[in-house]
C-alpha cells in the first residue's frame, strides 16, 4: 500500500566510495521481514556533493521509497525512486524466474485479484527455488519477488511513481530519456527511471494498452485508455509517430479526492469562501469552474460536489475517472472510445461520448449533473439542463467570463449566449507565482446576474476575489445568493448572516482539526443538514486542537 503522505523513514545508509566501511556501516530496517544485520533496501549516497536531500517518503515499505534532492549546482530537482540493490547472482535469478514464469503461467491468472496475484507468483517462486535446488537467504527471497510482483502485477520501472500519493502525472518522451513526474510539492522533476532500450519500452507501450483492453500496433500506434485503477493513460508506440522512441502519459487517479479542508489548508480559498459554495450547492447553484492547464479545476470540483445534499441523485460523466464522491445515490460515468473507422456520424463502432452520456444522464431524473470538461456538442444539452432546472457543475478552460463565453458560443460548442443566463456561478482559477512558490488560488468568484438583451452581454457580480498583494481574499461587498435564500427562507439579514457565519465556523473547526478525509468529512456535513444545532452544540464543547 502506497503511504498516505509524506513520511520521513530511517532507511540504511551504503558507504560511500572511499570511505571507512566501519564508520558507514548500514543500520538495519525493523521490519517483520529483516534478519539482524542484514536488510531489504539501503539508501545509496547522493550521486553528486553538491546536492542537498530534501524529502525521503516510504512508498511501499520495506520494499520501496522516494527521495528527492535539490542540485546547488544546476539548480535542479531529481526525484529518486530507491529500491532492493541486487547482487549479480540475484539479478540473474529474477531474470531466469520471470522467464520461467511468463512460459508457465496460464489464463486462470487473469481473472484473480491484485491480491490472489500476489500470493499465487509467490507461491510460484517459491516453488521454482524448492524444484532448483536454490538456497537463498530469506532477505535475498524477498529482493527476487518484490521485482517479479513488481513486474507482473505492478508497472514495472514506474510502479513506484504510480504508488506515491505525492505525483501526479508521470511522463516519458522517449529512449534513455529520464522520466518526468509532476509532484504535488516540488511540480515538475527529473526522475533517475529511464527505459534505456526501444524493446523494453515498446513492451511497456504494449502492457499499457492491455492494462487498459485496449490494442497498441505499428497499424494503430495511438493509445488512449483508462486502467482498471482509474489511471489515465495516452501513449504512442515505437518511432511510428514520435521520433525519439515510444512515449506515454499516466495521469495518476487519486483514492483520496481533493476536499473543502484541503482547499483552505492550501490557501487556494478561505473559510467563507468555502461556506458560500456549501450554500450555493443546498440551493442547486450550477456553477463552472475556468482556468488553465493544472490550475486545479477538477480538484476544486471535487471539493464543491462534497456539499451536495446527501439525499440528492447525482450522475457524474468524465473522459477519465477523477470525480470521488461519498454521496449513496451517484452514477459515475465515464466516456470510451470505438474500435475501427469512424463512420458519417464522425463516430467509430461501439464509441461512447460526452454527448451520449449527457444525453443519457437527463433520462435519469438526476438533481446534479457533475461533466468533468465541456469542449464540445454535449455543452448545448448541459445548458439546455440548466434551464429546466437540473443543477450542474463542471469545468472549462478559460481564464475569464469573458474568453469563457466566447469558447461556448462559437464552433465546435456553439451554445447561444442567451441559454448562459442559467448558469449561477463561474469561478475562476489560476496558478500564480508567488514568495511561497507557484500556487492555486480562486482568482473571483462570480455570480451570473442575468442576461442585458439591448447590449447581449451578461451580467455578473464579483462576490469574492483574490489579492494578489497580500495573498489573501477580499468579500467585495454583496451576494445575490444571500438575497435569494433570505427571499426563499424568510429570513432577515441578521438571520443570513448568522447561518451564514455558523457554516464558516464548521469550516473553521474542519480545517483546525485538519479533517481531510472526505467520508469524515462529509459525514460531518450530512449531519449538519438533518441536524445543524447538534453539529454546532459539538463545535462549541469540543476543546480547541493543543499546539503542536
Amino acid at each position: 500500500m502506497a503511504s498516505s503522505g509524506t513520511v520521513r523513514v530511517k532507511i540504511p545508509r551504503t558507504p560511500a566510495a572511499g570511505s571507512s566501511p566501519l564508520a558507514e556501516a548500514p543500520r538495519p530496517l525493523e521490519t517483520a521481514t529483516d534478519v539482524p544485520g542484514t536488510f531489504i533496501t539501503a539508501m545509496p549516497p547522493l550521486p553528486e556533493p553538491t546536492m542537498r536531500e530534501l524529502q525521503v517518503s516510504a512508498v511501499n515499505p520495506p520494499y520501496s521509497y522516494s527521495r528527492v534532492t535539490y542540485n546547488d549546482r544546476n539548480k535542479e530537482f531529481l526525484y529518486e525512486v530507491i529500491e532492493p540493490q541486487l547482487s549479480a547472482h540475484e539479478r540473474q535469478l529474477v531474470e531466469h524466474l520471470k522467464s520461467t514464469l511468463t512460459k508457465i503461467l496460464g489464463g486462470e491468472v487473469v481473472n484473480l485479484s491484485a491480491v490472489e496475484k500476489r500470493a499465487y507468483l509467490r507461491g510460484e517462486a517459491e516453488e521454482y527455488f524448492r524444484s532448483r535446488g536454490v538456497t537463498l537467504s530469506p532477505i535475498s527471497t524477498e529482493r527476487i519477488i518484490y521485482y517479479v510482483l513488481r513486474d507482473f502485477v505492478g508497472y514495472g520501472p514506474v510502479d513506484s511513481l504510480i504508488l506515491d500519493p505525492e505525483v501526479e502525472d508521470i511522463s516519458c518522451d522517449g529512449v534513455d530519456v529520464p522520466l518526468f513526474i509532476f509532484h504535488g510539492k516540488f511540480e515538475s522533476v527529473k526522475t533517475n527511471v529511464t527505459f534505456a532500450d526501444e524493446d523494453s519500452l515498446n513492451s511497456f507501450i504494449v502492457m499499457l494498452g492491455q492494462r487498459c483492453s485496449k490494442a497498441v500496433s505499428v497499424s494503430a500506434p495511438i493509445l488512449d485508455g483508462t486502467t482498471p485503477e482509474g489511471h489515465r493513460v495516452q501513449a504512442t508506440y515505437a518511432r511510428e509517430i514520435t521520433t525519439r522512441g515510444a512515449s506515454f502519459t499516466i495521469r495518476r487517479f487519486k483514492e483520496r479526492p481533493f476536499t473543502p479542508v484541503d482547499l483552505v489548508m492550501m490557501g487556494s480559498a478561505n473559510e467563507e469562501m468555502v461556506a458560500y459554495f456549501w450554500l450555493a450547492a443546498e440551493q442547486g447553484e450550477s456553477v463552472i469552474i475556468c482556468g488553465g492547464p493544472a490550475a486545479g479545476k477538477t480538484s476544486t470540483l471535487n471539493a464543491v460536489a462534497l456539499f451536495i445534499p446527501p439525499t440528492s441523485k447525482i450522475v457524474s460523466i468524465e473522459d477519465t475517472r477523477e470525480v470521488n464522491l461519498p454521496h449513496e445515490n451517484w452514477i459515475p460515468g465515464a466516456t470510451r472510445s470505438g474500435t475501427g473507422d469512424r463512420g458519417s456520424d464522425g463516430k467509430a463502432a461501439g464509441e461512447v461520448d460526452m454527448f451520449d452520456l449527457v444525453r443519457a444522464a437527463l433520462r435519469q431524473r438526476p438533481n446534479y449533473i457533475i461533466v468533468g470538461e465541456v469542449r464540445g456538442k454535449e455543452t448545448y444539452t448541459m445548458f439546455q439542463a440548466m434551464a429546466t432546472g437540473h443543477t450542474t457543475y463542471s469545468t472549462m478552460h478559460a481564464d475569464s467570463v469573458k474568453s469563457m463565453v466566447n469558447r461556448l458560443e462559437n464552433p465546435p460548442i456553439n451554445t447561444p449566449r442567451i441559454l448562459l443566463s442559467a448558469l449561477n456561478n463561474v469561478v475562476i482559477q489560476i496558478q500564480a507565482r508567488t514568495e511561497k512558490g507557484v500556487v492555486r488560488r480562486l482568482k473571483q468568484v462570480l455570480e451570473i446576474v442575468g442576461f442585458e438583451p439591448e447590449t447581449n452581454e451578461l451580467i455578473t457580480n464579483t462576490v469574492y476575489e483574490w489579492d494578489p498583494a497580500t495573498d489573501g481574499f477580499v468579500f467585495k461587498g454583496h451576494s445575490f445568493l444571500f438575497d435569494k435564500i433570505m427571499e426563499l427562507k424568510n429570513f432577515t439579514t441578521e438571520e443570513m448572516d448568522a447561518e451564514f457565519q455558523r457554516r464558516t465556523q464548521v469550516i473553521r473547526y474542519l480545517v483546525e482539526r485538519k479533517i481531510t478525509d472526505y467520508r469524515q468529512l462529509w459525514r460531518i456535513v450530512a449531519q449538519y443538514y438533518k441536524d445543524p444545532g447538534e453539529v454546532m452544540q459539538r463545535i462549541q464543547t469540543t476543546a480547541p486542537p493543543k499546539a503542536g
